[in-house]
């Protein structure tokens, strides 16, 4: 002690933010259950045989069906955004990353809730069409005419149901990472 005074050490700190686990771990999150959404819809197929008779005096006919992806336009369009939505959560944990190395977090994080926001709307409107059709699919519409399909193909409609619940997951991630980024912001305009 020199003088009665103390001695205070100052520690800097490091003034380099660091990457929120979080948002890091979340985007990981939405980057795998998109991409299993994706890859379980894209793989799903299923043929079946299908009996009818056109008369009585003619004997049975049996058609081999096949139910693809391809052949709905709810389906096309599901799988389409999760690959977008796999696609950006890849862009997005690298810019993540890379904003919060170059202290550019303000500005990088307002766009990324930005476009963490359109992925949820995606991702909501992909699953709320693909599971309009498959409700359809699955107890038909007697009103229309519409003949339920799941009773004939049984595996394609639960790799489906498979896909959308992995995909709805995906995008209740994408919605969690909308409410912290928001929180974060609003913590830091404090």
């Amino acid at each position: 002690m020199d003088g009665g005074g103390c001695n205070v050490k100052v520690v800097e700190q490091n003034s380099k933010p660091r990457v929120r686990f979080s948002d890091v771990g979340l985007r990981i999150l939405g980057l795998a259950l998109t991409m299993v959404a994706a890859i379980v819809a894209g793989v799903d197929k299923e043929t079946a045989v299908v009996s009818f008779t056109i008369t009585k005096n003619l004997p049975t006919v049996h058609v081999p069906v096949t139910a693809k992806w391809q052949y709905l336009s709810s389906t096309v369009y599901f799988l389409v955004v999760n690959i977008i939505a796999c696609s950006y959560a890849t862009a997005s944990l690298i810019f993540s990353v890379a904003a919060h190395r170059n202290f550019r977090e303000h500005t990088s994080s307002l766009v990324l809730v930005m476009l963490d926001l359109v992925m949820t709307a995606l991702l909501f409107s992909a699953e709320g069409a693909a599971m309009g059709v498959g409700l359809i699919s699955r107890n038909g519409n007697s009103h229309v005419q519409w003949h339920k399909v799941c009773n004939m193909f049984k595996g394609f409609c639960r790799q489906m149901m498979v896909a959308m619940i992995m995909s709805l997951l995906g995008s209740f991630v994408f919605l969690w990472l909308v409410a912290l980024s928001i929180l974060n912001l609003h913590k830091k305009s404090k």
